[in-house]
């Protein structure tokens, strides 16, 4: 048996401020147990202060099923751990990340899987990947799919989903605004790689601070004076260390001075 089989997370950390968090229950369909919640709070606290950009991406046919139902209750030992990998808490913690999170949806996301497209900042899927909310199957409400979708597209979409319990596939999830782009599975890994790649390259502070303004407009500032005068106040110092970096790399770049 591969040595990661027996991983339920894994954790890559690249050079250029970019994270990799997989999923790693295939024979589950990634299905989200105490070991999975843990392991991405984990992952994301040790990238805190130095991650630009995460992506996140399953492995095998499946995105992330949700959570893991059959487990029943377990704990980590830890009760704030176990309270921070509750399931709705780790959609808090990956909302209040400061790093940019992508989704690269490889296959099945359903019930607590589409939470997860839905709390990322940008979501790229594979045309054959498939998004639903089984729950209406179970005379459930899909508490977190439900509303989590419900503040991401149209009302009569997200109530298609919630009510039918149809699912969509990656095309029609980037035509409703669900994702932001669909493409072939087999040129998934590389098109979310290069977004992220190409988003690390942008200062850290300027991706954190249009991180906070994405969350804060239109979901806590809906009026327009006062998000124009939020998106105000957010220039200044970006503009300030702007300028910090550009003295720095003239300084750096001047004769003599070593590379």
């Amino acid at each position: 048996m591969d040595a990661t089989s027996e991983t339920p997370i894994l954790v890559e950390h690249f050079d250029d401020g970019l994270t990799k968090i997989t999923f790693n229950r295939p024979n589950q369909r990634n299905a989200m147990n105490r070991a999975s919640r843990v392991g991405i709070i984990k992952a994301l606290d040790e990238c805190r202060e130095t991650a630009k950009v995460i992506l996140i991406t399953g492995t095998g046919s499946a995105f992330c099923a949700g959570v893991d139902i059959k487990e029943g209750q377990v704990s980590s030992g830890d009760a704030e751990l176990d309270r921070r990998s509750n399931w709705a808490e780790v959609q808090e913690e990956l909302r209040g990340h400061p790093a940019i999170i992508i989704a690269a949806v490889n296959g099945f996301a359903l019930g607590g899987g589409l939470t997860l497209v839905n709390v990322a900042d940008l979501a790229i899927a594979a045309d054959e990947a498939t998004f639903g909310m089984p729950e209406i199957g179970f005379n459930m409400y899909a508490a977190m799919a439900g509303p989590s979708t419900q503040l991401r597209v149209s009302n009569k979409r997200a109530a298609w989903l919630l009510l039918t319990g149809e699912r969509i596939d990656g095309q029609k999830a980037a035509d409703w605004g669900l994702i932001n782009r669909s493409v072939p599975a087999a040129a998934l890994e590389e098109e979310a790689m290069a977004l992220a790649r190409r988003l690390a390259k942008v200062d850290i502070e300027c991706l954190r601070a249009c991180k906070r303004m994405l969350w804060k407009v239109p979901s806590e500032v809906s009026e327009w004076s006062a998000a124009i005068a939020l998106g105000e106040a957010t220039v200044p110092p970006l503009m300030a260390r702007s300028k910090e970096l550009a003295r720095i790399r003239e300084g750096s770049a001047s004769p003599g001075t070593p590379s």
